[in-house]
């Protein structure tokens, strides 16, 4: 097999059904860089990554973490998320994690609170313990 994909600078992608609110979501609630270029989002992560966000008619959310944003202090991003009309997601153990009150996973890994973006999908912040 030839090395083609060894050195491509590979980059991650996902849907959403309206761009303009996630660009508003992604750029002005989260802070994020995000340009938009043929009609689809790209965010400018630390480190030179780029996340290429589309429009897909008919969009389902995912059902599982798409983004996760590894923070020093969970606790302190939790609140300002909030304070920025972040809803976090409440899971009550039956089916995965059991969430404090604020949202946050403590239990085996990293600090966890997940929370939607504006199509949906669900995101997270994660802190390492």
């Amino acid at each position: 097999m030839s090395d083609m994909f060894k050195k491509t600078k590979a980059f991650s992608g996902f849907a959403v059904d309206d761009i303009q609110a996630a660009k508003r979501f992604y750029g002005e609630t989260l802070g994020l860089d995000v340009t938009e270029e043929y009609g689809m989002l790209t965010l400018h992560i630390e480190g030179g990554t780029a996340i290429l966000i589309y429009p897909k008619p008919g969009h389902t959310p995912a059902v599982y973490t798409i983004l996760n944003f590894p923070v020093a202090d969970i606790e302190q991003a939790v609140d300002e998320l909030t304070k920025r009309g972040v809803r976090f997601e409440q899971y009550d153990g039956h089916e995965g994690p059991k969430t404090e009150a604020k949202g946050i996973y403590r239990g085996e890994g990293p600090y966890i609170a997940w929370f939607k973006d504006a199509a949906g999908n669900i995101l997270s912040v994660l802190q390492k313990k």
